[in-house]
């Protein structure tokens, strides 16, 4: 079968196509026939090498999270009601997604209701369901102000979106006009561009900060923050997580931080199903900006590296 692998660490260019044999399930696995690919930022840390104590992978390895597709085969202990299933699950870090054929857990798998395609339910297999979470950790409501960084990524546009449906006013910031004008797209009250030089000045002081940037960036969401308000720093793409907590009780904010999403395998699939149900009553729309076959795997990290990506970037395979 067609497959992507990682012969070492490295730039986009390292991310090589191989023929590779077709997986054979082991117990309480699935055989899924990839659709649909989907990758993160935090693939292009790991391909990189960058992936440390929390991702100890070793190349040669083949990467790919999740996928969206339909299982084809079952491993023992497996119900062979699966079969022929379309189904969306993660597959883990190196778990081989960027693949035609790809190994998953069955309890992993979330079956994707009709009228929901492979990209959409891909789409949200981890932005989907980290937003949502995220939504629960940080609650929003009627008449909170609320500052989202990163808000043209997968994620963020998510984000927006469920903010928007809960009567919140949404100040959307991301960088370029390109990406500006998709937010507004999406119901952003207000658009921002973060490339400008003292952009903060154009926001007035909010409620709530949801920060996929990090770094510089996000320690100016924090600095927007109203006393006693609410931040999460789950993101760090412009270097570090951003959440001070010092500075956060000094100033009576509620923090939080990627520690309060980490979920487990139960909670991720039910925050799963509820976010394909929203996408299938149409409650908000996933944002897929690029979509790459399964060859142009290096091409994908570079534009989400680059960040040139608007939304989500997935791999189509076939």
């Amino acid at each position: 079968m067609h497959a992507i692998e990682v012969a070492r660490f490295g730039g986009p260019d390292v991310l090589l196509p191989v023929d590779a044999p077709d997986p054979v399930p082991g117990p309480g696995q699935v055989v899924v026939d990839v659709a649909v690919a989907d990758t993160l930022w935090l693939e292009t840390m790991v391909r990189a090498g960058h992936g440390g104590d929390f991702f100890p992978v070793e190349p040669p390895y083949r990467p790919g999270v999740g996928v969206a597709g339909t299982v084809s085969t079952v491993g023992s202990g497996v119900a062979p009601q699966w079969i022929g299933k379309r189904v969306v699950a993660r597959t883990g870090h190196a778990g081989g997604g960027y693949a035609a054929r790809a190994l998953a857990p069955a309890d992993a798998l979330v079956a994707i209701p009709d009228g929901v395609g492979a990209a959409d339910a891909a789409a949200v297999l981890h932005d989907g369901v980290t937003a949502l979470a995220l939504l629960d950790v940080a609650p929003l409501g009627p008449g909170d102000r609320v500052l989202v960084t990163a808000a043209a990524g997968g994620m963020g546009a998510i984000l927006v979106q469920l903010a928007r449906a809960r009567g919140a006013t949404v100040v959307a910031a991301a960088r370029g006009a390109a990406k500006l004008e998709r937010l507004r797209l999406l119901g952003a009250d207000q658009v921002v561009d973060y490339s400008a030089p003292e952009w903060t000045a154009a926001v007035e002081p909010v409620d709530v900060a949801l920060d996929g940037a990090g770094g510089d960036l996000g320690r100016a969401a924090f600095a927007l923050v109203k006393n006693g308000g609410r931040f999460s720093g789950h993101g760090r793409p412009a270097g570090g997580f951003a959440a001070d907590p010092e500075a956060a009780r000094t100033r009576g904010i509620t923090a939080t931080g990627i520690a309060e999403l980490r979920l487990r395998t139960a909670s991720s699939r039910a925050y799963l199903g509820h976010a394909l149900a929203a996408v299938a009553e149409k409650r908000f729309t996933p944002l897929v900006g690029q979509v790459f076959g399964l060859s142009e795997a290096a091409e994908a990290h570079r534009a989400i590296e680059q960040r040139t990506a608007i939304g989500k970037t997935l791999l189509v395979v076939g």
